[in-house]
Formats: structure tokens, C-alpha cells, sequence
């Protein structure tokens, strides 16, 4: 399983979970290399260069469809690759240092204004990205303007904000649960229908009154590179699916607030390219391409 992240990002922590219930369905060892860079770049040039043998995999995010019409336009294309199975879907949130003088949208709204939108928002990838879009459709339901500083990891996105290097972070649950657990930081929102289950009291942008397309979820799934025979596709989405279903699988993804995704390779490879048509529409929207 080759990775976009660093280590201890939320598609890094999902993979190494699942791995557990995994391996004995699949018979084998799930090794997990991390090659983050280039919001995506280097892990799918190793993905798409691979045997198409089933053999070498990667976890996908909505970010890698946002870059393919961005910073990574005319160098990979969804046709470079087989998109085996969907497995999360999954919220981002807003959050701060627990200390901060910034406790919810409105407060972060208003500081925004009054600094010139001077407010440094940490999160992965590049402007373009799926987190930079998220950030950029507060901003059009707010009429402000922040500051996009990119990430490789998570952990690189808390460590800065701990560090006061920026003023507010982005992410998924899953990979910030133990620094809420330990109250080392504090929600602002979450952009999504409903309120995480791993933080119940943490309010929707909606129930805020800043109105944003609540679809905007990230999405991650299992992908190779192209022309992997659809038989083995089918095989490697039951098992991850099967091993999804396992207790402790299940009972990280609930705590961590995502919902289960159970797209099989023809089904998977159709929501690419509606979700690639979606991203182009957001992009246009968010002013990141013409």
C-alpha cells in the first residue's frame, strides 16, 4: 500500500487499522510505504508505474481528483489508474489551540476581517486541494478571505498550529481524536450534514449560519494502476469490504466519525468521474481554475 500522506495522516492511520482484519483475509502482510510529496504526485507515479497486478495499492482521497484538474492537470488522469472500492466517507473540521482567543466561526470570521484575512489555515495539500476547497467555500458563505498554508500530514498541520505557525487547523477526525482527548486543541465547526459522532457538542458550519454544500465530504477508496483484470478487482474490494465489517475496524471508524463505503469497481469507477465533474464545478466556483 503505497500512501500520499506521512505517517499518522487519517488515510495512513485508516490503512494500518484495516490492516489488521485484513491480512488474514487476503493471506498475506499489508506493508504500508509512506511517499507523500506533491499533494499526490509521488505516490501516483508509483502507483500508476506498478505491475497491474493487484499486488501494489493506494488509498485515494478526494484531494487526488481536485489535483488532477490543478497542480497536476496533464500529468495523471483518472484513466491512468483502476479504482478497485470505496471504503470512507468523512467530514473535515476546523480547530484551534485549546488556549486560543478564537472559540467558534463567528469569532474566526471576525478576526479574519479585522486582520485583512491574515488568518493562517493549515491544512493538506495545496489551493485546490480537497481541504482548500472546503476553506474556500466558507470563505464565499462568510465573504472573507484566509490565508492557505499546505501540509504533507496531518501531524505536520498540528505541530505548526501547536507551534503557533498557523492560527487554525484542518482536518479529519480520526487523526486528531488523541489531541482533543488530551485537550491540546479545540473544534470551530465541521463541514457536513451532521455533527460527528466522535464530538457531538462540535456544531456544523450550518448550525453556525454559514451555509456550505454539505456533499463536499472526503472520500477515500483503494486504487492501482490501470488495466488490473476485473476479476482481481473485485477480489481486493471484498476483502477490504469483508475486513471492514471486522469489531475493532468498526469500532475506530466510529469513533473517528466516518461513515462506511462499500463501492465495488465498476460502481467506484462511475463516482470517480461524477465526483471529478463535481470538483471541476467547485473549482470554477472557488475561483482556483477557469
Amino acid at each position: 500500500m503505497i500512501m500520499h500522506t506521512k505517517a499518522g495522516g487519517s488515510a495512513d492511520v485508516f490503512i494500518r487499522t484495516l490492516a489488521k482484519s485484513l491480512e488474514p483475509e487476503i493471506g498475506q502482510q499489508v506493508v504500508v510505504i509512506n511517499s507523500p510529496g506533491g499533494g499526490g504526485a509521488t505516490q501516483m507515479t508509483r502507483v500508476r508505474g506498478a505491475k497491474p497486478d493487484g499486488l501494489t495499492l493506494g488509498v485515494n482521497t478526494l484531494t487526488h481528483f481536485t489535483s488532477m484538474l490543478t497542480n497536476l492537470e496533464g500529468t495523471f488522469t483518472p484513466d491512468d489508474f483502476s479504482w478497485i472500492a470505496s471504503t470512507q466517507e468523512d467530514a473535515i473540521l476546523l480547530f484551534v489551540k485549546s488556549d486560543s482567543d478564537i472559540k467558534n466561526l463567528d469569532d474566526l470570521i471576525a478576526k479574519a476581517r479585522e486582520n485583512d484575512g491574515q488568518i493562517n489555515m493549515g491544512g493538506f495539500g495545496p489551493i485546490g486541494s480537497m481541504q482548500s476547497i472546503g476553506i474556500s467555500m466558507l470563505e464565499e458563505a462568510a465573504d472573507v478571505k484566509f490565508n492557505w498554508v499546505a501540509f504533507n500530514s496531518t501531524p505536520d498541520i498540528v505541530a505548526a498550529l501547536l507551534g503557533g505557525h498557523v492560527d487554525v487547523g484542518v482536518s479529519n477526525l480520526g487523526s486528531v481524536s488523541s489531541f482533543f482527548d488530551a485537550n491540546r486543541i479545540t473544534g470551530l465547526g465541521v463541514l457536513g450534514e451532521e455533527r460527528l459522532t466522535g464530538l457531538p457538542d462540535l456544531p456544523t458550519f450550518g448550525e453556525q449560519g454559514y451555509e456550505v454544500d454539505t456533499s463536499w465530504l472526503q472520500v477515500r477508496g483503494i486504487f492501482g494502476p490501470a488495466d488490473i483484470p476485473m476479476d482481481i478487482q473485485q477480489k481486493i474490494a471484498d476483502a477490504f469490504h469483508k475486513a471492514m465489517r471486522a469489531e475493532d475496524y468498526q469500532t475506530y471508524a466510529r469513533n473517528a466519525g466516518v461513515v462506511d463505503s462499500w463501492m465495488g469497481p465498476e460502481e467506484y469507477t462511475d463516482f470517480v468521474h461524477r465526483i471529478s465533474d463535481i470538483a471541476e464545478k467547485q473549482l470554477k466556483t472557488a475561483g482556483i481554475s477557469e
